[in-house]
């Protein structure tokens, strides 16, 4: 399928809330293969507002993201076999292909802006690349999160409630309430652990699997 034919959708995309079992993980990596052109556009519903809110997270331009959009499924229709099940979920291999191509897009686009004179330095660049990367690597850990453990974060973080009004929040004791944002920081921490120079936990180059 040409480029050109994967329209932008995201906005209208069913949004991935829920798993999918790893057999149908197998079975579209094999229909991939085989050329199936209904498989891409399932793929594509089921994980276009997933790739486009990641790239957005780092390119921090709607039509960037949108254009990083088509290319990721544009690489996964071309290169289907470059996906292994053995290694993880499809949604992890396509959160981190796209992770990978938004940070290229973001390091390119800094870099001939920096060789045409524009304001920061090189040492600027990374820093804002390292920060993008963290960023949509947290965002997709909080998605991937069980959703006791999301839910505690966002009470604590985005609401600005302390433990204990966390624990009435969700109706569970303080306790609880401590553990479950105990873990979620440990699970976030991840995000900066991956994104570190040379960490085992960074995103493949592209024809990798994740």
């Amino acid at each position: 399928m040409p480029r050109e034919e994967l329209g932008v959708r995201s906005h209208m995309a069913t949004r991935d809330v829920s798993p999918v079992p790893p057999r149908w993980d197998r079975k579209m990596q094999q229909r991939l293969a085989r050329g199936e052109a209904a498989a891409l556009g399932e793929l594509y519903d089921r994980y276009a507002s997933l790739v486009h809110g990641l790239a957005h997270r780092v390119l921090g331009d709607e039509r960037a993201a949108d254009t990083l959009t088509r290319d990721v499924f544009a690489h996964v229709w071309e290169h289907p076999d470059t996906y292994d099940p053995r290694q993880g979920p499809l949604r992890s291999w396509v959160a981190a292909l796209t992770r990978r191509l938004a940070v290229q897009r973001l390091r390119a686009t800094e870099t001939a802006a920096l060789a045409r004179g524009g304001p920061g330095s090189t040492e600027d660049l990374e820093r804002k690349v390292r920060r993008a990367s963290v960023a949509a690597r947290a965002d997709y850990i909080v998605q991937s999160m069980p959703a006791p453990l999301r839910a505690a974060l966002e009470s604590a973080y985005f609401k600005r409630r302390d433990y204990r009004q966390t624990a009435a929040d969700l109706g569970v004791t303080e306790d609880e309430a401590r553990r479950r944002l105990r873990l979620g920081l440990q699970l976030l921490a991840t995000a900066q652990d991956a994104a570190a120079p040379g960490s085992r936990g960074a995103p493949p180059e592209i024809g990798g699997a994740a």
